[in-house]
């Protein structure tokens, strides 16, 4: 099938992907296949991601420009700060993934009509949870969780998926957490896929595909410093 002028390749029992090259500058550049985890880490390691909605087929995305955060442009506010200190918030790591991705799913965003993060998304981030790439921030206050992230680890390089928060900063700072425990590890930088304000006042930017895929293929394959624990 054809979109935005480009040809979309439609994929098959074969866990291979077409260049992103070839894509258009929106960046769908295939769909069909599945959600195994071993297709979708091939498709992280090449710049890919899946992204569609409930009655779609699986689309597999490589966007132009891409978004970005280099770890030593986080902006972190003097106010969020003092929350993190004061606030009497508790930040943990892989304590509580499957609540924090559920609670991504169901959390209801002014600019989403429904959420992305379909029940068969949930298993696949849970399995590559299980086999130690995902991982989840999770907020606490009071002992209730009130705020988190997850993503994928690969390499030197965190691939942002979602984030929710039930109070004030709660998602902003798991982030800060995070960008902190990334620092540590030695990771290059935090794939954030496509652009929103949110990001853009954090600090990320805006790079063209072909940077990413040659800063992605650096850091790839490089070990980090410490683990997750």
């Amino acid at each position: 099938m054809y979109y935005d002028g480009h040809y979309v390749v439609k994929l098959g029992y074969e866990y291979n992907f077409p260049d992103p090259l070839l894509s258009s500058n929106a960046g769908l550049l295939a769909y069909g296949g599945d959600l195994s985890p071993n297709r979708v880490l091939m498709a992280y390691r090449k710049g890919i991601f899946p992204w569609y909605s409930k009655d779609d087929p699986i689309l597999w995305w490589s966007p132009n420009p891409r978004v970005i955060l280099e770890l030593d442009d986080f902006k972190i506010r003097k106010s969020l700060k003092k929350r993190i200190k004061n606030g009497g918030f508790i930040v943990k790591f892989d304590t509580a993934f499957s609540q924090v991705i559920k609670n991504c799913s169901s959390i209801k965003r002014f600019d989403q009509d429904e959420s992305w993060i379909l029940p068969e998304m949930i298993e696949l981030y849970t399995l590559l949870y299980k086999q130690g790439y995902a991982h989840s921030i999770e907020t606490y206050k009071d002992d209730e969780l009130v705020g988190g992230l997850y993503g994928v680890s690969i390499g030197k390089v965190f691939f942002g998926e979602s984030m929710f928060s039930k109070v004030s900063d709660a998602s902003k700072i798991a982030f800060a957490f995070l960008v902190d425990k990334l620092k540590e590890m030695d990771f290059h930088f935090i794939d954030a896929q496509v652009k929103t304000d949110h990001l853009l006042s954090l600090g990320a930017k805006e790079i063209s595909r072909e940077h990413f895929l040659n800063i992605l293929n650096t850091a790839i394959d490089e070990e980090p410093k410490n683990n997750w624990k």
